[in-house]
């Protein structure tokens, strides 16, 4: 688990001058049609308009739709619009503006209402009448137009020095479907991101941009963005009933514009809002969504194709676990799409797995905390060149598993924290919703609106960026209600019981559902307590009385601790520790595991993988690589942190990243760290050649033990077999001296054995003992068995042998 930080919103001044580079920017290059206002932006939270636009762009398509020519007519006033929607409407507290705003049908003709502050006059042009309407004050125009029926109508604004030719926001039906609201407040929704936020699309055949935003608790919700000067006044959403859903379709607005909810609380106060489903953001410190759409194409079919045919846990799964933003620091999406694919299929891993790539404010996290859950981090590229990062890693053979963190949320007030002014993402119980540990917010899991939020999140990120697998973080501070809590901190479930029921429904939903809709999927729990079922299927109940999980993998803490505590010893000690490395198999079958060495090893104090190893250098060198063949042979999966491939000897710290200079022999580096560097490719490829040594990882019959208490030698040896029975021969010797003819008894139809790997090797700068090979077993039992072979176990060191 990594330690949380918490971070702050952008800094206004920097946020209005970005703003204003953005409008001057774009009063050169706009060619879209008619936006609703000029582009000269304020920032992201910065004051109301100006009185008057200062500069207006030319709209050119704009301009051509227009229906002529138009006979100007006069119209009388309205009836006055009620005091009550008058204030509301000024006030941000109007929950139906399209009840008052637009056209409606009347007695005498068709009323046309609008609000449009700070202008001079408006116009309505509708078949073929040209009818200016009369002002009411504090912006609000209207006029009774001589019609018999609504037409389809456009509105010329005139302000200070230009004239602007729009449609009318309020004259359009809601763009949302009865079906999706009905399935948003069942909590059904598994394609959510098509129905909330803010969406480029054409309807009733205008272009524009349809916002909506769950927000239940709000009196009323505004949009406000770079197209009306961060002025929600004239943009008032509607509330589409019961669902707790705002809906506003505008005309004109597009790709690139900057928005976000302007929400007026229910004491009346507003706060201004991210969207939690944008797709886009601003480049942190900054906080503002972008709208956004893809025309990506994918060149991965193939890949998609064959990624169903063997599930995760009978098949080669070896990750090599990175941090975008300091593998290679300064790198975008598209840069690293050059040079990481290449960089791990050199070394043979399978998959790599992401770090958190979703938009989170503070880099010091390493995505943790995370305010933007369906959008990419915008620190490194643009959504389509995630998309391509991606791509180009299918294309070169390897799987992304991302890192997923549903467990909780940072604070920052203008994100999801009390999002409508009252707790909404958040459990509702501050004894629920505040997070002990991290001085977070934990999500409530027994609300169907946050539920479908986070299970429609598992499913975009597959489904639209083409991730292969999940990383669910902190799955054991979902679990329990009292994690990190203390007697009085916590108040049981309806049984009496410590598990938090709400959150073991939703994972096994949001693995369900994903298993469902995404073919050959993944998902890995970060779960390190002995929590029942976790790799088991939900429809499978276990002693507990609980059905399954529904995870496919889980990361195998007890393993990485033990192992690493044993490594970490003396040699001369480490015969009273010899049950740290065999006490994983005593559960091995009890879940579907990855053995996981992790970020979380190599920062904080830890030190780097070879630095706690014991010993001089070339000892802890040694040290290493028989850890990490003894790994790579274990059953279970293998993740290894970047760096590691390589026996860097510092920390990792998210602002240097790797040593590479380490491989460079130009700054002097060593061919020790090359040495490591061809082992763990040497691994890579073995193991992917030699299905005993992943194909049975679930199933006892995979593995046997030939020597697991010879802890006086501080050597380890045991069979791994696959499906056919075909076997590997993997031994470890953890002391630092040579064991010459050390006998292990084998299975008697092997007629010789053929050394695959030696961790010892010069290549690997080891110091290269070896012993004949191949080596025949010999007609005298040892250990249990009828035939044995004589071995020269090198100093230090793993070695591997198959039939020959």
């Amino acid at each position: 688990m990594t330690p949380r930080r918490q971070s702050s919103g952008s800094d206004p001044k920097k946020a209005k001058k970005a703003a204003k580079k953005t409008a001057a920017e774009k009063a050169v290059k706009k060619t879209a049609p008619a936006q609703e206002s000029v582009r000269q932006t304020a920032p992201a939270e910065g004051p109301a308009a100006p009185a008057a636009p200062a500069v207006e762009v030319p709209q050119p398509e704009a301009a051509s739709r227009v229906p002529g020519p138009e006979v100007a007519v006069p119209v009388p006033a309205a009836p006055a619009l009620d005091d009550g929607d008058r204030e509301r409407l000024l006030a941000g507290t109007h929950h139906d503006p399209h009840a008052v705003l637009g056209a409606h049908p009347a007695e005498d003709g068709v009323v046309v209402r609008a609000l449009r502050p700070y202008a001079l006059s408006v116009t309505v042009m509708a078949d073929g009448v040209r009818a200016e309407l009369h002002p009411d004050g504090n912006g609000f125009f209207s006029g009774l137009l001589p019609l018999r029926e609504v037409p389809a109508y456009r509105l010329l604004v005139a302000y200070r020095d230009t004239v602007l030719d729009t449609e009318d926001a309020y004259r359009f039906l809601p763009a949302l479907g009865d079906l999706d609201l009905h399935l948003i407040g069942e909590g059904r929704h598994e394609q959510l991101w098509d129905v909330l936020g803010a969406h480029p699309m054409t309807h009733e055949g205008v272009t524009g941009t349809r916002f909506s935003v769950w927000a239940p608790n709000a009196r009323a919700v505004r949009v406000a963005g770079t197209f009306n000067f961060w002025d929600g006044t004239a943009f008032p959403m509607r509330s589409l009933g019961s669902t707790g859903v705002w809906e506003l379709f505008v005309p004109g607005v597009g790709e690139g514009e900057l928005y976000k909810f302007e929400i007026t609380r229910p004491d009346g106060s507003k706060t201004l809002r991210a969207d939690p489903l944008a797709r886009r953001t601003q480049v942190p410190p900054e906080t503002a969504s972008i709208i956004t759409s893809s025309d990506y194409e994918w060149n991965d079919e193939e890949w998609l194709a064959r990624r169903p045919e063997v599930p995760a846990h009978e098949a080669p799964f070896s990750v090599y676990e990175v941090h975008l933003a300091s593998w290679r620091p300064g790198l975008t999406y598209r840069e690293l799409a050059e040079q990481l694919p290449a960089y791990v299929r050199d070394l043979g891993f399978t998959h790599v797995e992401l770090m958190p790539v979703a938009e989170h404010p503070f880099g010091g996290s390493w995505g943790y905390q995370v305010t933007g859950f369906y959008a990419p981090t915008s620190r490194l590229g643009t959504p389509d060149d995630f998309r391509y990062l991606v791509d180009k890693l299918h294309q070169a053979g390897i799987g992304v598993i991302m890192d997923w963190v549903p467990a909780h949320f940072p604070r920052d007030d203008w994100a999801l924290a009390e999002f409508d002014g009252r707790p909404l993402y958040e459990h509702s119980d501050p004894l629920r919703a505040a997070h002990p540990d991290w001085g977070t917010l934990e999500f409530d899991y027994g609300r169907n609106e946050v539920r479908n939020f986070l299970v429609a999140n598992a499913v975009y990120w597959c489904e639209e960026f083409h991730i292969d697998g999940l990383r669910v973080d902190a799955v054991a501070s979902m679990l329990y209600l009292d994690y990190s809590r203390e007697s009085g901190q916590w108040t049981p479930n309806q049984y009496g019981g410590r598990e938090n029921l709400d959150a073991v429904a939703f994972l096994q939903e949001m693995n369900a559902t994903l298993y469902r809709r995404v073919p050959g999927v993944v998902t890995v729990a970060e779960e390190s307590t002995a929590w029942d079922g976790v790799t088991r299927a939900t429809h499978h109940k276990g002693p507990s009385g609980f059905g399954g999980l529904g995870f496919g993998l889980k990361w195998n803490m007890g393993w990485m601790h033990d192992s690493l505590q044993y490594v970490s010893h003396d040699p001369i000690h480490r015969k009273f520790h010899h049950h740290e490395m065999t006490f994983s198999m005593v559960y091995a079958y009890s879940e579907n595991y990855v053995l996981p060495i992790s970020h979380d090893e190599v920062v904080h104090g830890k030190r780097s993988l070879v630095s706690k190893m014991p010993g001089d250098w070339w000892q802890q060198r040694a040290n290493l690589r028989a850890y990490l063949a003894f790994m790579w042979a274990h059953p279970g999966k293998q993740l290894l942190f970047m760096g590691q491939e390589f026996a860097q000897g510092s920390e990792w710290s998210e602002e240097r990243g790797p040593d590479w200079w380490l491989l460079d022999p130009s700054y002097g580096a060593e061919p020790d760290h090359r040495g490591v560097l061809d082992l763990v490719r040497d691994l890579n490829a073995r193991y992917r050649a030699t299905p005993a040594l992943w194909q049975r990882d679930i199933h006892p019959d995979g593995f046997q033990w030939i020597a697991g208490d010879a802890a006086e030698d501080n050597v380890f040896a045991f069979l791994r077999y696959d499906a056919d029975g075909g076997p590997l021969l993997a031994v470890s010797n953890f002391a630092p001296v040579v064991r010459p003819d050390y006998r292990l008894g084998v299975p008697d139809d092997i007629p010789a054995w053929h050394e695959v790997i030696n961790t010892d090797a010069a290549r690997y700068g080891g110091s290269d003992v070896t012993g004949p090979d191949p080596v025949k077993p010999e007609p005298q039992g040892c250990h249990g068995r009828p035939a044995s072979i004589r071995l020269t176990l090198p100093p230090l060191a793993t070695v591997w042998l198959r039939p020959a």
